[in-house]
C-alpha cells in the first residue's frame, strides 16, 4: 500500500506544471509565503519543495536573490529526456534477459495492483507505484551502473514528466503501456522489452518538450 502524497510531493507537482506550462517564467522570483498562499500550504514544504526542484535543476538557489525560475532551454530538456528513454530501454531489454521467475511473478503482481489505482485515478498513488515498477525493472537489469544512471536521470526528470496535460486518459494510457512492457519482459523477449519501455518513455517525453515549446515566447525556459 503506498503512502499518502506529502505535501512537499504535491507542491513540487503543481511547481514543475507551473514551469512547464509557462505560469511561472525563467528568472522569476520565487518567494516562499507567496508560494505558500498560492498552493494552500506552509512555508516548510515550500522550503523543501524549493530545495527538491533545485536539486534537479529546475529552480536556482541564491545567497542573494533566494530562489529563482531556472533557465533551461526546451532543447536541454529533450536531451536529457532522449537519454533516459534509451537507457531506461536498455533496463528493459536486461531485465526481460536476467529477471527471475520469482521478479517477474513480483512485477506482475505490482502491474495488477496499478489497475485499482488506475481505476480510481488516483495519481498520487499511482505515481508511487509507477516508480516502484520502473524500479523493479531498473533492479532486473542486473547492472548497478546503467541502473544508477536510469535512476539519476529518472529522478531529475520525474517533476517534468509528472507536469503532463493528458487528464483522466494519462493513466489508462500508461497502464497499457506498462501492460506491454510486462508481456515482454514475462516472454523473455529483450527486443520487444526495450522497444515497449523506449515508446513508453518517448511518448511522455513529446508531452513534456511539446508542452514547452508552446510556451508563449516571454514564459519559455531558455538558456
Amino acid at each position: 500500500m503506498t503512502e499518502p502524497e506529502t505535501a512537499t510531493a504535491r507542491i513540487v507537482r503543481a511547481l514543475a506544471e507551473d514551469i512547464v506550462a509557462g505560469h511561472l517564467l525563467p528568472g522569476e522570483r520565487l518567494e516562499e509565503q507567496a508560494l505558500a498562499t498560492r498552493y494552500l500550504a506552509s512555508r516548510t514544504p515550500v522550503r523543501e519543495a524549493l530545495r527538491d526542484l533545485a536539486a534537479r535543476g529546475l529552480v536556482t538557489l541564491g545567497a542573494r536573490r533566494g530562489a529563482e525560475v531556472a533557465r533551461i532551454s526546451a532543447e536541454d530538456v529533450a536531451d536529457l529526456l532522449d537519454a533516459e528513454c534509451e537507457l531506461e530501454g536498455l533496463c528493459a531489454r536486461l531485465a526481460a534477459q536476467r529477471m527471475t521467475a520469482v521478479e517477474k511473478q513480483a512485477l506482475a503482481a505490482l502491474h495488477e495492483q496499478m489497475e485499482a489505482v488506475v481505476a480510481a485515478q488516483d495519481l498520487p498513488a499511482y505515481l508511487g507505484l509507477n516508480a516502484e515498477f520502473h524500479g523493479a525493472i531498473c533492479d532486473g537489469a542486473r547492472n548497478r551502473t546503467i541502473a544508477e544512471a536510469t535512476r539519476s536521470l529518472r529522478a531529475r526528470l520525474s517533476p517534468l514528466r509528472q507536469a503532463q496535460d493528458e487528464g483522466v486518459v494519462r493513466l489508462s494510457k500508461a497502464h497499457a503501456e506498462h501492460a506491454a512492457i510486462l508481456a515482454a519482459i514475462l516472454r523473455a523477449d529483450a527486443a520487444a522489452a526495450f522497444d515497449a519501455m523506449r515508446s513508453h518513455n518517448a511518448r511522455l517525453a513529446t508531452n513534456v518538450v511539446r508542452r514547452l515549446r508552446a510556451a508563449p515566447p516571454a514564459a519559455r525556459l531558455r538558456a
